[in-house]
C-alpha cells in the first residue's frame, strides 16, 4: 500500500494493497476501499464507508460523517460509493439513517464537484454529476445520468428521473420527470434534454416518442390523469414512455410541471 506516513488509518480498515493515501488523511475503522482508488491529503473517512475501485477522493473531502438529522441516535448506518467515482474538494457525504433505509449511495462513475453535499439516505444513480455547491437534502433520489448545475438545491424526499438536467442555482421542491431540462426558482420544465439524450445514444424515433409524450403531459393544459390516458392512447409505449408514465404515477411529492 502506498500510504503517506502522516496518514492515520485504523487497524480495522480494509484497504486494498493498490490504494494510495495522501498526507494527513484519516481513515476510521470499518472502512473498505477497493483497488486503484486514490485518497488525497487531508481527507476524513468515517466508519461504515465502502469505496469501490478506481475512485478518486480529493483533498478535504468528508465522507461518512453522521447525519445532520436530530432523530439520529448513533445507529449503525452506511455510505457506499461505487467504482470509478470522483469526489472533489470539500465534498461532504453523510451516512444514512435507520428510518431512511440506512444507506447513502453514490452510483458508479459519478462526479461530485467541489463543495457538493449529499445528505443522509440519498441515492445517486450511475454517472451522476453534481456541479459545484449542488446540495441534496435527505432522502433525495437521483436516477442514472442526472446532472445538477452549480448551486442547485434539492428538497428532501424529491426524486429526479433518469437523464434529467437541472440548471444552476435552481431550487427543486417537487419530483422532476426523466429526460427533461428544469431550471429556476422554483424550477419549471423547459423541454426535453435532447442534447443529453443524443449523447447517450437515444435514437431519433425514441426521442420523438418521448417528445410526443412530453407535449401531451406538460404543454396542452390537461390534468395529469387525463394526459396519462391520452399518452397511452396516442403514443407508442416504448420502455422510455412507459417509464415516464410510471414515474409520474408513483410520485408522492408531486410532479414539476
Amino acid at each position: 500500500m502506498m500510504i503517506h506516513p502522516t496518514a492515520i488509518i485504523d487497524k480495522k480498515a480494509e484497504i486494498d494493497r493498490n490504494v494510495r493515501v495522501g498526507p494527513y488523511s484519516i481513515i476510521r475503522q470499518d472502512v473498505v476501499i477497493g483497488s486503484g482508488t486514490v485518497i488525497g491529503p487531508h481527507v476524513v473517512i468515517e466508519p461504515y464507508v465502502t469505496i469501490g475501485s478506481d475512485c478518486r477522493i480529493f483533498q478535504f473531502a468528508s465522507i461518512g460523517a453522521i447525519p445532520q438529522d436530530l432523530k439520529f441516535k448513533g445507529e449503525k448506518t452506511f455510505v457506499n460509493i461505487d467504482n470509478g467515482t470522483v469526489v472533489r474538494e470539500f465534498v461532504t457525504i453523510n451516512r444514512g439513517t435507520e428510518s431512511g433505509g440506512g444507506t447513502t449511495q453514490v452510483g458508479a462513475k459519478s462526479l461530485l464537484m467541489a463543495y457538493a453535499h449529499v445528505a443522509h439516505d440519498c441515492r445517486i444513480g450511475k454517472m451522476g454529476i453534481l456541479a459545484n455547491c449542488a446540495t441534496l437534502a435527505g432522502h433525495v433520489t437521483l436516477g442514472d445520468f442526472v446532472t445538477l448545475g452549480g448551486l442547485a438545491a434539492v428538497h428532501q424526499f424529491v426524486r429526479i428521473g433518469d437523464y434529467a438536467y437541472i440548471g444552476g442555482a435552481s431550487a427543486v421542491v417537487k419530483d422532476i420527470p426523466p429526460y427533461v431540462i428544469a431550471a429556476g426558482d422554483r424550477v419549471k420544465l423547459h423541454g426535453l434534454n435532447k442534447v443529453g439524450l443524443k449523447r447517450h445514444g437515444f435514437s431519433d424515433e425514441t426521442v420523438s416518442s418521448i417528445k410526443k409524450a412530453y407535449r401531451i403531459l406538460f404543454r396542452i393544459g390537461l390534468t395529469l390523469n387525463e394526459a396519462i390516458e391520452r399518452v397511452k392512447a396516442e403514443v407508442e409505449q416504448t420502455p422510455e414512455v412507459s417509464g415516464l408514465i410510471e414515474f409520474i404515477k408513483s410520485s408522492e411529492r408531486g410532479i414539476t410541471r
